[in-house]
């Protein structure tokens, strides 16, 4: 009852200060559209704040972002960053669990989570008078996680149900996701060499210590960035952030993961059993550098030409043009928002009745297609232009500026880049394109799988 006397307390004062309006200001000067204006502070214990103030809307979105992920897994342990993760939304010193999200919901906010490779993040859109809630709370967990075997044992059983649902038992869920991992040499660079969500093995083999290590390494605020955007003053944040969060203590730094590998080690091929798929597909994984590379740009574009939209080449040329098209679908999307090398993917399903390798012969050419041919200046524009609608959406709500801002925070040279990136987009020029396409769609460079359908009249 305490507790819950303390959180109503909470929503009541952030509904009190805020109520007491100053005298209008100026308005600020309009910024170009997309651009995000920001300030930056650190606290004396290593967190860092990213504000963008913005009075467009009357809500606030607060991001926290932990710089740790599965890359920071050891052999044995995969899966245990999105086993945590789960783990933080079962209850702190002053929130038990079920409270965190009741009290965002019950404000009319939402609020998640998500754990990738490099990061993971909890977020939540609230009404902005609700703004010292959201940081009480976030402080809280990560001051005082409440941890029993009850709830790990409950959340790991979780888990191991989500995997169950989205990988073991979905259609090319399993291939893909493992495939993923397959470009990489787990004795050289574990790091990507293995599952976000973790196998069945690891995650029972997981157990409440190593939830309490886990904690005492990685969830610090050293280890993490804030950024806050939307409707708020600035000192009055300051002052929040600096009342919640001063006070919780700076941990030793984490240790740093490693990853050795190379470019163009010579084709892997691998063939794949899929229970649940009706019809048979082929992937390339190709190996792609570090975001933060400059390479990132062209291949942006390239991924665009190729194989994202209706009118890329991939679309048109196996799913669209055919007499009898080889294709049902195919993508191409790459994985390199990380510290370390990224993928990109292409993933094609066969029509019924066409065998495999004829599909990979055609996914073959068309691969090869930006190595031998011109690439023309509508196709450029179009990606460009893509590039240009990406830029703007991305950043329309106070969620989608917080998340962007968390992006170039933690994968680029600078954080300033989050207003100049789309500049480095469009300068792309065909010549570079084609460049990046000789050197990173080389066969060489790929993992090649054909996926084998074991479901339906197969």
């Amino acid at each position: 009852m305490r507790t819950l006397h303390l959180a109503a307390t909470l929503l009541a004062v952030g509904t009190r200060t805020l109520s007491a309006q100053a005298p209008a200001a100026a308005p600020p000067p309009q910024a170009p559209s997309g651009t995000i204006p920001y300030t930056t502070f650190t606290l004396p214990n290593g967190l860092r704040v990213i504000a963008a103030e913005d009075h467009t809307t009357p809500v606030v979105a607060v991001d926290l972002r932990y710089d740790v992920g599965s890359r920071n897994e050891r052999p044995g342990r995969s899966g245990f960053a999105h086993l945590f993760e789960h783990m933080m939304f079962e209850g702190s010193a002053h929130a038990p669990k079920g409270q965190h999200a009741h009290l965002i919901e019950a404000a009319g906010g939402r609020d998640n989570a998500s754990t990738a490779e490099d990061r993971t993040n909890y977020f939540a859109t609230v009404p902005a008078n609700y703004l010292n809630v959201v940081l009480w709370l976030e402080a809280d967990r990560m001051r005082s996680l409440a941890i029993t075997d009850e709830t790990f044992h409950n959340q790991r059983e979780t888990v191991k149900e989500e995997r169950r649902l989205r990988v073991d038992n979905e259609p090319y869920g399993a291939a893909f996701t493992d495939a993923l991992v397959w470009p990489f040499d787990s004795s050289t660079c574990f790091s990507y060499a293995h599952t976000v969500i973790g196998s069945m093995a690891d995650l029972d083999r997981a157990e409440v210590a190593d939830v309490h290590a886990f904690f005492d390494t990685y969830y610090a605020p050293n280890n993490a960035i804030l950024a806050v955007t939307g409707d708020f003053k600035p000192l009055e944040l300051r002052s929040l952030v600096n009342q919640y969060f001063a006070t919780i203590p700076r941990h030793p730094d984490p240790p740093k993961s490693t990853c050795d590998f190379k470019f163009s080690p010579g084709v892997i091929r691998r063939t794949v059993k899929d229970a649940h798929a009706n019809l048979p597909g082929v992937m390339r994984l190709f190996r792609l550098p570090p975001h933060r590379h400059p390479d990132t740009f062209a291949l942006g574009v390239l991924t665009v030409i190729l194989g994202q939209g209706e009118s890329s080449r991939l679309n048109v040329s196996m799913v669209r043009r055919e007499r009898a098209a080889l294709a049902t679908d195919v993508s191409m999307n790459p994985y390199d928002s990380r510290r370390g090398p990224g993928i990109l993917a292409v993933f094609a399903i066969a029509n019924q009745g066409v065998a495999t390798g004829r599909l990979d012969s055609l996914l073959s050419r068309q691969l090869d297609s930006l190595r031998s041919t011109e690439i023309s200046d509508a196709e450029l524009t179009k990606a460009k232009n893509l590039f240009r609608a990406r830029f703007v959406r991305s950043r329309e709500t106070a969620l989608g500026r917080a998340q962007t801002l968390q992006h170039y925070a933690m994968f680029h040279a600078s954080l300033a880049e989050v207003n100049t990136d789309l500049d480095r987009y469009l300068a792309v020029t065909a010549a570079d394109v084609k460049r990046v396409a000789a050197m990173y769609l080389d066969p060489a460079n790929s993992v090649q799988v054909v996926i084998e359908a074991g479901g339906g009249d197969q």
